[in-house]
């Protein structure tokens, strides 16, 4: 089994394409399954009493190979079973049936197995939350609270309205590149999830503060070995996820912002105000770069949840 999880992986990532951080998740689920498959096999063979005399030793147990054509559905869900009662939420057992379900359905394909045992396991159910978001005061507000005269105070408010101005998620911002960038036509080339490419569209006032920085801060960052990153450190190299963090969350500060301001808010607000000013939703899913409408449709429930706060507030019968 182990073997056909590295020909698996090897496949996500030559022939799918698919991300590194995909292929991690994927590896972590199927080989934690086959893990469990082999514990139970030790246990099988030797008895849960022996196995735990042997493990306290510390010798090492005797290599188990697990048979693919011999794991059965009840295998599956009994690893599935096992998660939960370890206090695994619905939302990780969800990622362990997908990367299951998908394995299987490879092996099958490549006739490897004579059946596909997982087709018809059920994924299950999670709560789905109502995403966070600033109303456009609150942005507004976070927006204006950059100081152009502060150190590196154009670049902080480049990424604010870039980030604000296009939806983008925090490692999309950090790997845009200065040719992706097209001020003429106010659009931005982004590479998202999957190596996907999508053209988002960047307002006059994102321009704006991007041209300030690339004119005025970005040439005294540029060093010997510089690429060709919009964003950049004070040591000429592209910025981490976790600066990106740490400069929202400044600004919020000085903006004497009372809720709590991370990178995805500005994401998930942008898609809320675009939506209550009347946007289609189709276009909202192209921009922000989802697969599949379902996940930009909860956007529709949070402006659903204002509608009705504000009938509550302001209609004289809605008490």
């Amino acid at each position: 089994m182990r073997a056909a999880i590295e020909d698996f992986i090897l496949h996500l990532a030559t022939e799918r394409g698919l991300s590194v951080n995909y292929q991690l998740s994927t590896r972590l689920s199927l080989e934690g399954f086959a893990l469990w498959l082999e514990r139970c096999k030790l246990v099988a063979a030797l008895g849960q009493a022996a196995l735990d005399a042997l493990l306290q030793t510390g010798a090492e147990p005797p290599p188990v190979e697990v048979d693919l054509r011999a794991v059965t559905l009840a295998d599956v869900t009994g690893y599935l079973a096992h998660k939960k009662r370890l206090g695994l939420s619905a939302a990780s057992v969800k990622l362990i049936v997908v990367a299951i379900k998908i394995f299987f359905r490879w092996l099958h394909a490549r006739r490897r197995i004579a059946q596909d045992i997982a087709e018809n396991l059920p994924l299950p159910r999670t709560e789905r939350y109502l995403p966070e978001t600033m109303n456009e005061l609150q942005t507004e507000q976070l927006l204006e609270g950059v100081s152009a005269n502060a150190p590196r105070g154009l670049r902080d408010r480049a990424i604010l309205e870039l980030l604000y101005a296009s939806g983008l998620r925090v490692s999309e911002l950090v790997n845009a590149r200065l040719e992706y960038l097209d001020f003429e036509n106010r659009i931005i080339r982004v590479v998202g999830k999957g190596s996907k490419t999508r053209l988002v569209p960047v307002g006059q006032k994102a321009c704006d503060a991007i041209r300030a920085y690339l004119e005025k801060e970005r040439p005294g960052m540029v060093k010997k070995r510089t690429g060709g990153e919009i964003f950049l450190s004070m040591r000429g190299t592209k910025l981490t996820t976790v600066r990106i963090w740490q400069i929202v969350k400044n600004a919020a500060r000085l903006a004497g912002l009372d809720v709590n301001v991370y990178p995805h808010l500005l994401r998930h607000s942008f898609a809320t105000h675009l939506l209550s000013n009347g946007a289609d939703l189709r276009i909202i899913q192209e921009m922000l770069g989802h697969a599949d409408i379902s996940t930009t449709q909860i956007y529709t429930h949070v402006d659903q949840q204002r509608l009705k706060a504000v009938h509550h507030r302001f209609h004289p019968r809605a008490m």
